[in-house]
């Protein structure tokens, strides 16, 4: 070897060895070793280092803010398929009925191994892999329905059915479905109510030229959700105003006499993004979203670590106050830019979600809806470790709207405080009542469910259950009402 590149070699081994005693200048890791080593060592019984590597990490975090973690194991899994939007399985939604104690399917989920298997809505599956699910807790059912893609489960499923000589659901005979794991796909955009065919009908029924774009997540899909959902609204909006130009003014002079229709048919077109009980997710799938719908300007700001004498930019703090920025702007084309928007919140509306609900109301491109969002501001980056065993979830950054306002709720915050979360528009508050909210929930849950395969119709629904939104949404309805109110 020529003897200055056994000179680098030697700088850098130097160099390298000095970095690692000032990082552990303080001893803190060769303590720590020296705390496991003696436990394994002298402790009355064996202990597995693993789980005291995770009880370290729990105490480690505990001292940080809530929402920092060490993810592992099931938790890890959850979070990665909730941010990739897939998992390896079968694709079914699954409860336990308060009925009886087995487990039963809300929904397949659309062309998953499950839904092509023919599993449906109200099937109860009774055991999995010959083991029964009579006792097994929910979480169990999920664990041993995921896998590897192309490993093979087998079910015992029967379906529910109506006695001739009773008005109760019945289990029907039950039947062996053998299955093989794919890689299932998870929906983050839905509308209004599914069709025959299982795909989104995105105009809200009963409502004129309105349509419902609601947002459960942000992942790694949900900008291209999103860009199909407003390619088909912007679709059904022309059609219909096409429709409307094409009847004859006779025609249309007869219907404004009718009670309440001249408000009804208000603007071209409403679109409403509904973001309530949204926990959040990836924030550049936020500011994807908010891109979709803006022409310029800032859509977030995140702020890191002080770092003193560095200018915060962008007419931000300076001096020993300065922060790091990174400003997310928006780029050229909106869509759907002449359509009125209304954003719907709630005390769930979080982190991801709270960043598009600000966006969007401190450009004026929509009025906010509902009740007061839950003030998480921070960024949570996802650090894996080298060796794959495990997640570091650490909170490193904190949202501002573009208005340059703070997002997140500080411990010392109360509801007095005015500059934390998203609230409503002035006039536009709406906090439904515990009763509605489950009312709510309920029917949605019928309107989401896929049918089965073939385009069969879903299951029919309870009369209390079958009525539009306008009737079971109070807070749809006030957003609704306001837009056309302000046109």
């Amino acid at each position: 070897m020529p003897k200055r590149n056994l000179f680098v070699l030697l700088m850098m081994i130097v160099t390298a060895v000095v970095a690692w005693l000032a990082r552990d200048r303080a001893g803190h890791g060769r303590r720590f070793a020296e705390v496991l080593g003696a436990i394994d060592r002298a402790y009355l019984e064996p202990v597995d280092q693993q789980s005291l590597f995770d009880a370290a990490m729990e105490g480690v975090f505990s001292r940080l803010d809530e929402h920092s973690a060490f993810v592992v194991g099931d938790r890890r899994d959850e979070l990665e398929s909730l941010l990739d939007q897939e998992f390896g399985g079968i694709g079914v939604e699954l409860t336990r009925a308060e009925s009886h104690r087995g487990i039963t399917v809300v929904s397949p989920v659309l062309g998953s191994p499950a839904w092509h298997a023919g599993i449906a809505a109200g099937d109860r599956i009774l055991a999995i892999d010959g083991m029964s699910t009579l006792q097994m807790p929910l979480a169990e059912a999920f664990r041993r329905l995921r896998g590897q893609p192309g490993a093979p489960v087998l079910l015992s499923v029967a379906s529910r059915w109506t006695a001739s000589t009773e008005d109760e659901a019945v289990d029907g005979p039950a039947r062996d479905i053998a299955l093989v794991r794919e890689v299932v796909k998870t929906e983050s955009v839905l509308g209004d109510r599914r069709r025959h065919d299982g795909s989104w009908e995105w105009m809200i029924e009963g409502e004129p030229a309105a349509a419902i774009v609601r947002i459960t997540s942000f992942g790694e899909r949900t900008a291209d959700e999103l860009n199909r959902a407003v390619e088909a609204i912007t679709s059904r909006l022309a059609d219909a105003k096409e429709q409307a130009e094409q009847q004859p003014d006779r025609e249309q002079q007869g219907e404004a006499k009718q009670q309440g229709e001249a408000k009804q048919q208000g603007p071209s077109g409403v679109l409403i993004l509904d973001l309530r009980g949204n926990a959040g997710g990836l924030l550049s799938a936020a500011v994807d979203v908010c891109d979709v719908f803006l022409d310029d300007g800032v859509i977030v700001s995140t702020k890191g670590r002080t770092v003193g004498g560095r200018s915060g930019g962008d007419g931000g703090p300076s001096g020993d106050d300065a922060a790091a920025l990174d400003v997310r702007r928006a780029t050229r084309g909106a869509a759907l830019g002449d359509i009125p928007m209304a954003v719907l919140v709630d005390g769930l509306t979080a982190s991801a979600a709270e960043v598009v609900a600000a966006c969007l109301q401190d450009h004026g491109r929509a009025i906010v809806v509902g009740n007061r969002s839950f003030g998480k501001g921070t960024v949570q980056s996802i650090m894996p470790l080298s060796d794959g065993s495990g997640l570091l979830k650490l909170t490193t950054s904190e949202y501002l709207r573009p208005s340059r306002m703070n997002i997140h709720r500080r411990s010392d915050d109360d509801e007095s405080d005015a500059d934390w979360g998203v609230s409503p528009d002035r006039g536009c508050e709406l906090t439904p009542t515990g009763r509605q909210i489950e009312a709510l929930q309920a029917w949605r849950r019928m309107r989401d469910v896929v049918p089965p395969k073939g385009g069969m119709a879903a299951p029919t629904q309870p009369e209390s259950q079958a009525s539009q939104p306008r009737r079971v949404d109070p807070v749809l309805a006030k957003a609704v009402d306001a837009i056309r109110d302000r046109d």
